[in-house]
């Protein structure tokens, strides 16, 4: 185990069996109360080796619970376990800081129970990373816990130190986690707001934040923004970025800016999620990170999920830039090129249509994602039917199978919007 790295967790070829270990009693404890996501501790088995001792626990967000916790309701905010699959997490470093399991500290299962493709993460990632997007990477899983075979799990893997270190040259950079160089008023976030986003080098007696302080700055104040963009950033990598992620309907990502629902405050205070920042030290520039794909794809054909919808096409704005209510839910949006950042990519227009067929052409044509899908598919079919068989509440086989039938017509659908 120790001469190998994290390559081999993450080989697209392999299909790894994790098995976790623990008391009856903290299980117990953590099936209690998922949504409190407290550690406890317990050993990882893998291929025959025991590491610990680990952390486990559940992790998730508002739309990772949806009718798996309490009484199953939609938004529970709070109650014990009621799905067999939710999404779990596993310290490495628990008890020592520097322990690492083939050079990762974090492993992140993921448990899809939204997705009935069983592809969003996975297809996603990589076609982020095929475009040269500093991005996770992704595999599936099988999870076993306490001997008993729980399902098949996205294993995405973590945006740390490790991560910035294995995509970047230099990864000895700040990383930041959901904050927006600009608040929604267009100024800049204060020295404060960028720490309290802070991923690593939190305890570093001299750390530096200036990048992203003075990149904020300089968006917000000086008037030629492309050229301030072309100072701090690599442009060909955030256009294909913003390609990657349109074309994909990646709209719970970082062009979904969400206002409050708030009577007082309806419409106003907007902000975006999952994503990171990234500021590399040694060139100077800062590099934007996707996060959460299990939503993507979804809104390709037509607006599927209630929440995520984003109203307006690249560059497109709507309402003035004012929050306006859009999607079933009719909740309020403010559209993406209102905020400065993204307005100033959207006007390197030649660059997305160049980008954009060289996706289409490269990455996400269909002879490259069906030899994908074809393989992943052969490749977790077992264990999706093994799932089916054990668990009332699995994935049924032939439901997973007309979902990627639909998927790959989206795909397809995806390709021929101009």
């Amino acid at each position: 185990m120790e001469s190998r790295d994290s390559s081999y967790i993450f080989d697209q070829n392999q299909l790894h069996t994790f098995e976790l270990r623990l008391p009856q009693a903290s299980l117990d404890f953590l099936n209690a109360d998922p949504m409190a996501e407290e550690y406890v501790e317990g050993e990882l088995v893998f291929e025959g080796v025991t590491v610990g001792p680990v952390g486990i626990r559940y992790k998730g967000s508002v739309g990772k619970w949806v009718g798996c916790v309490g009484e199953g309701e939609i938004f529970a905010d709070g109650g014990a376990k009621a799905c067999t699959k939710l999404s779990m997490k596993v310290k490495i470093n628990w008890d020592d800081p520097d322990a690492e399991f083939y050079g990762l500290r974090n492993l992140q299962f993921h448990s899809q129970n939204l997705d009935q493709t069983l592809m969003h993460e996975r297809l996603g990632y990589l076609l982020f990373r095929e475009m040269g997007v500093p991005a996770p990477r992704s595999v599936h899983a099988r999870l076993v816990v306490n001997g008993e075979f729980v399902g098949l799990f996205a294993l995405t893997e973590q945006i740390d130190g490790r991560f910035t270190r294995h995509n970047f040259e230099d990864g000895t950079g700040n990383l930041y986690k959901e904050v927006w160089p600009l608040r929604s008023d267009g100024k800049p976030r204060s020295n404060s707001e960028f720490y309290e986003g802070l991923k690593t080098n939190e305890d570093d007696k001299n750390l530096d934040m200036s990048q992203m302080i003075s990149f904020a700055e300089q968006i917000a104040t000086e008037d030629d923004g492309r050229e301030v963009m072309r100072r701090w950033m690599d442009i060909e990598e955030i256009i294909s970025y913003a390609v990657v992620d349109r074309t994909i309907r990646n709209d719970d990502g970082a062009f979904h800016w969400y206002c409050s629902t708030d009577e007082a405050n309806y419409g106003s205070d907007c902000g975006n999620h999952n994503f990171y920042w990234y500021s590399n030290p040694s060139t100077g520039k800062v590099h934007l990170i996707p996060w959460d794909l299990d939503n993507a794809f979804e809104n390709i054909l037509f607006d599927a999920n209630p929440v995520t919808p984003i109203a307006d096409k690249w560059g497109e704005t709507s309402n003035g830039c004012k929050g306006f209510a859009y999607g079933e839910w009719y909740l309020p949006q403010r559209s993406a090129a209102c905020d400065k950042i993204t307005y100033i990519w959207s006007t390197f227009e030649e660059e997305y249509e160049r980008t954009r067929n060289e996706f289409l052409e490269g990455p996400f044509a269909k002879e490259q994602v069906d030899l994908l899908l074809d393989a992943w598919e052969q490749q977790i079919s077992p264990v999706v039917k093994e799932a089916a068989e054990i668990h009332d509440d699995a994935l049924r086989f032939e439901d997973w199978k007309d979902a990627l039938d639909g998927f790959r017509r989206s795909l397809g659908h995806a390709r021929s919007i101009k």
